[in-house]
């Protein structure tokens, strides 16, 4: 090489080193697992938001399970510059993506995919604030030995795996996971920032709802009869079925004294509404039905399903949220607004992630009938204190901010420089 030609060369590296440096960050998100659940779908715009917000040069693609009643129209909405892949563009995203980041759920939902992106790619991958289980839940089927296996060798191959509870943590410890971080990590929906105030308000109104003068109750059955939804074309099953009429004036008489209680001794109305397209019928069935014509006539029961967009614009115009649901709770204390959760143990551990963030006298275990009878008392307590009880809501959301913060940092570590 002559001086000159070296001269040259020398002096177009740093324009070399411009283009190498301008070469995107590409990510895929492997999320949206259903949408007859508002928290469902909370999980995909939640770590969307977190992304945006701590990775503002990485590009995102959202590899969805499903976006459909409305979901994908509001998601591109709130992030027109995530692509939504499917068929051959997942294929292209194989390719052209750096990392595969599994999104929040009640298990490694989408396990099979991610390990073909393992096999296929040999990129690395990790998972952001699941459940991991071996008894099934209302959304999952029990896990035999040989599942778990399979699904803690998954977890070994990724550069982290956060779980959204710590009992998860300590169970994926005791199956001899070795993933080089293991650590508690809050579920995405928590940082959900969709709003429909416009459709909130209006129904607000119609409803005689003021803001801050009302709390939102949600009830369940032990599990989600997904046999009533048509969409879902399932099976009926009838020893589910058969727990859930079981138990069903069991779980739901503490948040029927709940209401009375701040009924009577409060100016607050109810609003009870759904996390779930099931759970319209199971308000009116358990709750309203059962109340009586005095305190009725202050409770307004929501006979649609909405989307988590005029779900969160509601709660964060009330004064706070009682029932059954994990992830009408978190989208509240997301947004500084108090929620009190009620479990059981068909629930598996996800309830567990209140006491995780501080909120362990807001968590009820109904199995415990010692801590069933004091549900009404706390949900009272919360609705006299509004300025303790949001302090109280704020702390914890601070807590999961600042989890937040440390885990997307582990997320951009493990991206191309």
């Amino acid at each position: 090489m002559n001086r000159r030609h070296f001269i040259r060369s020398a002096a177009a590296l740093p324009f070399i080193s411009a283009i190498a440096a301008e070469k995107p960050k590409r990510l895929i998100l492997r999320s949206s697992w259903q949408t007859v659940n508002i928290g469902d779908i909370a999980h995909t715009p939640g770590v969307l938001a977190l992304l945006e917000k701590h990775l503002p040069e990485v590009e995102v693609r959202l590899w969805p399970s499903k976006v459909d009643n409305g979901v994908e129209e509001m998601l591109n909405a709130r992030f027109p510059k995530v692509k939504i892949i499917r068929g051959e563009e997942v294929k292209t995203a194989f390719e052209e993506c750096d990392f595969l980041l599994h999104g929040s759920g009640p298990s490694l939902v989408a396990q099979n995919d991610v390990a073909k992106w393992s096999k296929a790619t040999g990129k690395p991958y990790g998972v952001y604030g699941i459940t991991f289980s071996s008894q099934g839940s209302t959304a999952t089927k029990p896990s035999s030995d040989k599942s778990i296996l399979s699904t803690i060798d998954v977890f070994n191959g990724a550069k982290f795996v956060y779980f959204r509870d710590s009992v998860s943590l300590e169970l994926a410890k005791s199956k001899g996971c070795t993933c080089p971080l293991m650590e508690y990590g809050p579920d995405g929906a928590f940082a959900v920032d969709l709003n429909d105030d416009a459709k909130a308000e209006a129904f607000l109104k119609a409803n005689g709802l003021e803001e801050g003068k009302f709390l939102c109750c949600i009830p369940r059955l032990r599990f989600t009869p997904y046999w009533t939804i048509p969409e879902k074309k399932a099976a009926k099953d009838e020893t589910k079925h058969a727990r859930n009429e079981a138990m069903k004036e069991h779980d739901c008489k503490p948040l029927r004294d709940a209401i009375v209680s701040v009924i009577q001794q409060t100016d607050l109305k109810i609003l009870l509404c759904p996390e779930d397209k099931t759970q319209m019928a199971v308000n009116k069935e358990m709750l309203y039905d059962k109340l009586p014509d005095d305190v009725k006539a202050r409770v307004v029961w929501r006979e649609n399903y909405w989307l988590t967009d005029e779900a969160i614009s509601t709660y964060r115009r009330s004064a706070g949220l009682f029932g059954h649901e994990m992830h009408s709770p978190i989208m509240c204390i997301g947004n500084g607004i108090p929620a009190i959760v009620c479990r059981w143990a068909e629930q598996t551990s996800k309830g567990y992630m209140w006491r995780d963030i501080g909120l362990n006298d807001w968590l009820f275990d109904l199995d415990k009938e010692e801590e069933l009878q004091n549900v009404a008392a706390t949900v009272l307590a919360m609705a006299k204190d509004p300025a303790g009880s949001k302090a109280k809501a704020e702390k914890a959301r601070d807590v999961v901010m600042g989890k937040f913060a440390s885990s997307m940092a582990v997320v951009k570590s493990h991206l191309p420089a």
